[in-house]
């Protein structure tokens, strides 16, 4: 009897566990208890359709928005995610209308999610301190996995080489379609503002490869508060006109299935410097099954000229470890007004709302 020993260079390990991760992937998407989390931007107010469907519009006149997210780019199971958005509010009607799109793609077995997306919000003045916007979004998901950037065990020859092409072949093309919706709302004042949403209220099946993999809804409450600095110190006035002076502590609770999240900081506005920093994770025993301290997070952005810029680093403070990269986060955002220059003023005509990157 022979006994073949099996010796892996660095080169065939990692191609192993390439393989092996593969295998937990495919095998997690074909069974009914994925644990699936969908993308999510730390500059969450920077990518306000993403976050919830009643801000779309929020800023009283019409916005186009880009985001992009690197996350843990030292790894090859990194997450990058894009998302572009235009929305545009309708002073007449009290309404405003989106349309969103996102791309997620995961490093390694290049699974890519995109769903495109059409919202709308009402916009209802309770009093003239108060208002309130509900908002809705319909979208289509398509979901797939990169089946040439997959290494089957046909393609290792006994030198540790990998040939171009396999002869496994599957009954079923590693993708899906679906519809969904989603709902949300948010109350704000000159000086707070508090929001809720609900995605994926259908839980339609995401699986790739078969089988039943319902995605869960995702529910987030956020909210938060403006101070000017004037409120703070009498002698702390503005430099220049119309140039704004604040702190905005800021929260957002998330949770999707078993997964709980809540992102806690602040934003300061130092016209034309914005300012921000966050912590992510829940620290506290009891409020979980266990801790998650995810983030310590930093931004720092411009607006100039009708554009806004932010750049934001998560420094990871779990068990990963910074050696993972982190995260990298830019935001763009261009306003635009197309309504009839002669009419007064926008602040004039409507409550403005203190959230954050809204121009």
């Amino acid at each position: 009897m022979t006994l073949n020993l099996i010796y892996f260079n660095s080169h065939q390990l990692r191609l192993f566990c390439r393989l092996s991760f593969l295998f937990v992937l495919v095998s997690l998407l074909s069974t009914n208890n994925l644990k699936a989390q969908d993308p999510q931007f730390s500059q969450y107010y920077a990518a306000p359709m993403y976050l919830n469907p009643g801000l779309v519009g929020i800023s009283q006149i019409g916005r186009a928005g880009l985001n992009y997210r690197n996350q843990w780019p030292s790894i090859d199971a990194n997450y990058v995610t894009y998302s572009f958005f235009i929305d545009y509010f309708f002073e007449d009607e009290f309404s405003a209308l989106g349309l969103i799109v996102n791309t997620d793609q995961e490093g390694i077995a290049g699974l890519r999610s995109t769903n495109i997306g059409l919202q709308y919000a009402y916009q209802l003045n309770l009093t003239d301190t108060w208002t309130f916007r509900p908002g809705v979004e319909a979208s289509y998901y398509f979901r797939d996995l990169n089946f040439d950037r997959l290494t089957f065990g046909d393609q290792f020859d006994n030198s540790g080489q990998v040939r171009p092409t396999t002869g496994e072949t599957f009954d079923t093309g590693f993708s899906a379609r679906f519809f969904d919706l989603a709902f949300g709302g948010i109350l704000y004042n000159d000086k707070m503002w508090f929001g809720a949403s609900m995605h994926h209220v259908l839980e339609p099946n995401q699986a790739v490869a078969g089988g039943d993999a319902p995605l869960p809804r995702k529910f987030s409450l956020h909210g938060g508060y403006k101070i000017l600095f004037t409120e703070i110190n009498k002698r702390a006035r503005p430099q220049g006109k119309g140039r704004e002076r604040s702190m905005t502590p800021s929260v957002n609770y998330k949770q999707q299935g078993s997964f709980k999240q809540l992102d806690v900081g602040l934003y300061f506005t130092l016209e034309p410097i914005l300012l921000g920093a966050w912590y992510r994770g829940l620290p506290i025993d009891g409020f979980t099954s266990t801790k998650n301290s995810e983030a310590i997070i930093s931004m720092i952005g411009i607006n100039k000229n009708n554009l806004t810029i932010g750049y934001s680093f998560d420094y990871t403070i779990s068990d990963l470890g910074i050696g993972s990269g982190g995260a990298h986060e830019i935001s763009l955002i261009y306003a635009f007004d197309l309504s009839d220059p002669r009419k007064p003023s926008r602040e004039v005509r409507q409550l403005r709302c203190p959230v954050p990157f809204i121009f």
